[in-house]
C-alpha cells in the first residue's frame, strides 16, 4: 500500500463508504515499514466498486494490487479490533480493551472500541484535538468545557479525567451521545461526563451551561464555519475553542470564519493530512 498516510486516506475512503456491520477496516504496519489495508466483508463486495474507491484515495497502481481471497467465518470485527495499538497523542493513549495492559503508568488511558462510533484516536482529527487539548490543560484548567459533535466521546472523556469535573458532550446523533455515555462509564468519568443529544447551540441544555471557556469540536469544515457566530455567543471572554475534521485547504476558511466572530488563532496542527486548530475569544 505504501506509507502511513497513504494507507489512512485509503482507511478514511473505505469508511466511509461502508457500514460497520458491512466491513471491518484496518491499517497495519509490515516489519518494512510500509503499511498494508486490510478490509473483512460479510458478504461478497463488489471487486470493480472496492477498487474503484481505492484508486480514489490513492492511485490506479494501488488499485490494481488489490487482492481479495475467501476466508474462514469469525468475528473479524474483533480481530481487526485487536489489530490496532495504542494511539499517543499527549499525555493520553487511546486504546482498546485488549491493550489495557499496555498503558503507561504516568499516561491518561482512554479506553475505546472502534466498531461502536467515529473517534477511536487512530484518525488524524482525533489524534490532533487530544494533542492541542494536553497542551492546554498544561497551562489552563478550563471550568466549563463542552465536547460538540462527540461521536465516541473521546475528547470528552480526556477532558474529564484531566480535570476530573464536569465535562457537557453533545452529538447531533441520538446513539452517538448514548455510546458517549457508556464509554464515560467504562473509563470511570460517568458522573463527570453528561452525554446529551442536541442540535447544536440551538439545545436549552448547551445555552444553559453556558458560557464555556473550552470548546472542542471535531467535526467538518462547513459545520464548522456555520458554528462560529452561535459559538461565539456562548464563550466566555479568552475561551479556547479546539477544531477539527479540517483537510489543509479548508483551514483559512474556517480561520475566517471564526475571526468574524472574534476569534484569533493561536495554533495550527497539520497530522495525517488533517488540519486541527486553536483559537482564542478575542
Amino acid at each position: 500500500m505504501g506509507d502511513e498516510r497513504s494507507a489512512n486516506r485509503v482507511v478514511d475512503v473505505l469508511a466511509e463508504s461502508f457500514d460497520n456491520n458491512e466491513a471491518a477496516i484496518a491499517a497495519f504496519e509490515r516489519p518494512d515499514g510500509n503499511w498494508d489495508v486490510t478490509v473483512y466483508f460479510g458478504e461478497q463486495p463488489d471487486e470493480a466498486a472496492v477498487r474503484a474507491l481505492v484508486e480514489l484515495a490513492s492511485d490506479a497502481a494501488t488499485a490494481a494490487s488489490v487482492a481479495f481471497d475467501r476466508v474462514e467465518a469469525r468475528d473479524w470485527v474483533k480481530s481487526s479490533l485487536e489489530g490496532l495499538a495504542p494511539v499517543a497523542a499527549g499525555r493520553f493513549i487511546v486504546h482498546g480493551q485488549h491493550d489495557r495492559a499496555r498503558v503507561p503508568v504516568h499516561a491518561i488511558g482512554i479506553e475505546i472500541e472502534a466498531a461502536l462510533a467515529f473517534g477511536t484516536g487512530h484518525h488524524g482529527t482525533t489524534r490532533g484535538c487530544l494533542m492541542l487539548l494536553d497542551e492546554v490543560l498544561r497551562s489552563r484548567w478550563p471550568r466549563r468545557p463542552l465536547d460538540l459533535g462527540t461521536g465516541t466521546g473521546v475528547l470528552a472523556i480526556a477532558a474529564a479525567k484531566a480535570l476530573r469535573q464536569p465535562v457537557l458532550a453533545s452529538d447531533i446523533d441520538r446513539r452517538s451521545a448514548i455510546v458517549a455515555r457508556d464509554n464515560a462509564r467504562a473509563n470511570g468519568v460517568g458522573d463527570f461526563v453528561e452525554a446529551i443529544h442536541a442540535p447544536g447551540f440551538a439545545s436549552p441544555k448547551i445555552r444553559a451551561r453556558a458560557p464555556f471557556d473550552l470548546v472542542m469540536a471535531n467535526i467538518l469544515a462547513n459545520p464548522l464555519r456555520r458554528l462560529a457566530t452561535p459559538m461565539a455567543r456562548h464563550l466566555a471572554p479568552s475561551a479556547l475553542v479546539i477544531l477539527s475534521g479540517l483537510l489543509p485547504h479548508q483551514a483559512n476558511a474556517v480561520i475566517a470564519a471564526y475571526r468574524a466572530a472574534g476569534l484569533v488563532l493561536v495554533k495550527r496542527l497539520q497530522l495525517d493530512g488533517w488540519t486541527s486548530l486553536l483559537m482564542r475569544k478575542a
